[in-house]
């Protein structure tokens, strides 16, 4: 396996040699574990951790590692490695951290496509895609949709689902399968390049691991039976993985995510909401708020039935979490800053007493 398979290219080359980094091999992380990564190099797999100056200086969850990263590493005994620095990222997919206010959760870097995999039965839900848009958007990642399952549903219901979805998004394309018949698999497997890198992003039972299977054309993640009572596979999935498939695309599965919260959406809500950022060029007011100002042009459209009121309902929903989250991140900051003035005190004050 060549470094130009896994995704190498004359950007990270030149930013090796302007490092000085050609002293340490290079790899990519193809899998984390509390702390602990499995990086691939052209040679070798190797278990990896942080040297201790890269942990120790690390300020946030963007200074350590994650699937999908470029590393250089160096290798202190067999099948073990250290790594020593963490290569620029061309783009990075994030959510909110469940539970945990102000913080994010890194889901995969350096990806070329979202596979964003919605099933047509009980799980398709245009709200949900949206959201998954967003984070794509704000990402620099191009978004696919894959409708799953159409084997479950009839063809005019397919059909009005197909409708309902390019009604409501726009120029983003849409690839409607069935992992039991493999319909739509050649249309798919026309989007996987040599050397690019996919994400695949759903909801737990939507078919996400035996998609993998497929592609890979061997069963690299476990699945379960459907449960006949909510039409919906028994998920398996439990970590971030990246995996090389048959065709030389390079995929990372993940476990499926029940929330999806909102980030930092820079860009991403802008997109997205491409039809409401249109009309709101036309408000009576700079600063409106699209909600309840005369003269507002987005309400405007709403009423008028050219953008989905649904849509509309969801842009402010997500809006509404962008700005609790920034300001959780702004509370979080205060207080870590707080608490290193404490700290320093503390360390200067035990070296006063101390002599």
């Amino acid at each position: 396996m060549t470094l130009e398979q896994l995704g190498f290219n004359s950007t990270l080359d030149a930013y090796r040699k302007d490092h000085n980094l050609q002293s340490f091999e290079i790899g990519r992380v193809i899998s984390e574990h509390k702390e602990r990564y499995l990086v691939l190099t052209e040679t070798a797999e190797m278990d990896a951790e942080l040297i201790g100056n890269l942990r120790f200086t690390a300020e946030d969850r963007y200074d350590y590692p994650a699937v999908g990263d470029w590393v250089a590493v160096s290798a202190y005994d067999e099948g073990k490695g250290l790594i020593h620095a963490i290569y620029p990222r061309s783009s990075l997919i994030e959510r909110q951290a469940v539970g945990l206010s102000g913080r994010i959760q890194i889901i995969a870097t350096n990806i070329d496509y979202g596979l964003i995999v919605q099933a047509v039965d009980r799980d398709f839900n245009l709200n949900r895609l949206e959201r998954y848009l967003t984070i794509c958007n704000s990402s620099k990642v191009e978004p696919v949709i894959i409708l799953n399952k159409i084997d479950l549903i009839k063809e005019l219901e397919l059909k009005a689902v197909l409708a309902k979805t390019k009604e409501r998004i726009k120029q983003v394309l849409i690839i409607a399968i069935s992992n039991q018949t493999q319909a739509g698999y050649t249309e798919l497997d026309s989007l996987i390049e040599p050397g690019k890198t996919y994400c695949l992003l759903g909801s737990s039972g939507v078919g996400k691991s035996t998609l993998l299977n497929n592609l890979s054309g061997t069963e690299i993640m476990k699945t379960s039976t459907i449960s006949s009572s909510v039409n919906k596979g028994r998920h398996t999935t439990s970590h971030r993985e990246l995996i090389i498939l048959k065709n030389g695309g390079i995929l990372i599965d993940n476990p499926g995510m029940r929330e999806v919260g909102i980030a930092d959406t820079t860009g991403g809500l802008e997109l997205t909401f491409d039809l409401i950022m249109e009309s709101a060029k036309n408000c009576r007011f700079k600063d409106c708020s699209h909600q309840n100002e005369d003269g507002c042009a987005v309400l405007e459209a709403v009423e008028a039935g050219e953008i989905s009121e649904e849509s509309y309902e969801n842009y402010h929903k997500m809006q509404r979490e962008k700005i609790h989250f920034e300001t959780a991140v702004h509370e979080k900051r205060k207080k870590d800053k707080v608490f290193g003035k404490l700290m320093k005190n503390v360390v200067k004050e035990r070296k006063r007493n101390k002599y």
